[in-house]
């Protein structure tokens, strides 16, 4: 198997750990660091692999990370033997330049190249847009390249799976989502607090749901609080979004930030929240709402990207178009504890019924073997 880096607790990495576990799988990345990631990943064989030499030159950051996985990937060959390559996040996919049989899980293209380049591209100043501007067309050239080779294609979601149609002319991909230990996900009660859950990013907005909050607090007279859960990055582009976030906590009050939580004080907070707020660009898949499901709990989502697909609007939880709409919601679901009984436990049947490993595992073996050697 195949990881860009395993630094951090997301959706993403805990769907690589739990394949690496059923299968018993190696784990190839360019950056690992057990003290921030999965505890997992310590019963893995992680080997962290290249390290271009170009990327030592520059300071640690989103351009020296990009550099030293790209490079990393590219050009590495396995020498053990093998029947099939699963590749994760971008871009080690890049894998293929040197390997064959590559089965890549899509949680999505590279997003600073193709669906968010004009936001991404707009938060830079002035004398970065033109390297910017340089590199991104370089490293399209390299992905769309590798990708037309990749003998397998599955899609996290409908959203991605639209995403390599577009951008990489592939109609070939099959969908399959990601699933949940349901069983390790409980509802121990409303402990009048509303919680989202996610890496802290600028494309993960946790300043849009601070702002819905603030809307819901002027109406809703401190009868609950926010808490914004997530991994912290020590790459500055998202460290200094993480102290924006922390100053528009402290500005707008009862909001608490829990910075990079244990899975076991996750599970508690989901465990007690009023309801989750889910609030990323578009996502890709999303994990947080299933996980928010399996304890019991509504969603209350963004009407867009990955929360499309598994957040039924109405019985489930709600899919809102404005921050408006979002504290709106927010405040009938803090009003009526009888509808976030209800929401709640229809989340939870949907998730057992449709979201479990094994459901996952039956159809992902059948995919594996499509690729594999020994098909």
């Amino acid at each position: 198997m195949t990881q860009a880096n395993l630094t951090l607790k997301g959706g993403a990495e805990r769907v690589v750990m739990k394949i690496a576990e059923h299968y018993g799988a190696k784990v190839y990345t360019a950056e690992y660091d057990p003290k921030k990631s999965f505890e997992g990943f310590k019963d893995v064989d992680v080997e962290v692999i290249g390290r271009g030499g170009m990327s030592k030159l520059l300071p640690y950051g989103r351009a020296s990370q990009g550099l030293n996985y790209g490079l990393s990937f590219y050009n590495f060959r396995i020498r053990e033997d093998y029947d099939v390559i699963n590749a994760h996040i971008a871009p080690s996919h890049w894998i293929r330049n040197r390997n064959e049989r590559v089965l890549w899980y899509v949680h999505t293209p590279l997003r600073d190249v193709y669906d968010l380049y004009r936001y991404r591209l707009s938060l830079k100043k002035m004398h970065q847009k033109p390297a910017y501007m340089i590199g991104t067309r370089a490293v399209k050239l390299i992905d769309q390249s590798v990708v037309r080779r990749i003998e397998g294609l599955i899609a996290n979601s409908r959203n991605t799976q639209s995403r390599i149609e577009k951008y990489y002319g592939r109609r070939d991909s099959r969908v399959l989502g990601g699933g949940i230990d349901y069983k390790d996900y409980s509802n121990k009660g409303d402990g009048r607090y509303f919680l989202y859950v996610s890496r802290f990013s600028p494309n993960k907005r946790q300043d849009y749901a601070i702002e819905a909050f603030e809307a819901f607090k002027r109406r809703a007279k401190g009868r609950c609080k926010l808490v914004v859960a997530g991994a912290v990055s020590r790459d500055r582009f998202y460290h200094d979004y993480y102290l924006k976030v922390v100053e528009m906590a402290k500005r707008v009050g009862d909001v608490r930030i829990v910075a990079d939580p244990s899975d076991k004080l996750v599970r508690g907070l989901y465990s007690n929240c009023t309801a989750a707020l889910y609030t990323p660009i578009n996502e890709d898949y999303g994990l947080v709402p299933l996980e928010a499901m399996a304890s019991g709990k509504p969603v209350i989502a963004v009407n867009e990207g990955g929360p499309r697909e598994t957040v039924v609007d109405g019985k489930t939880g709600f899919l809102t178009n404005t921050q408006a709409e979002m504290a709106a919601r927010m405040l009938d679901i803090a009003e009526n504890r009888s509808l976030a009984e209800t929401l709640g436990k229809s989340g939870r049947k949907r998730v057992i019924k449709s979201y479990s490993w094994g459901s996952f595992f039956r159809e992902f073996d059948k995919e594996l073997r499509k690729v594999s050697r020994s098909g």
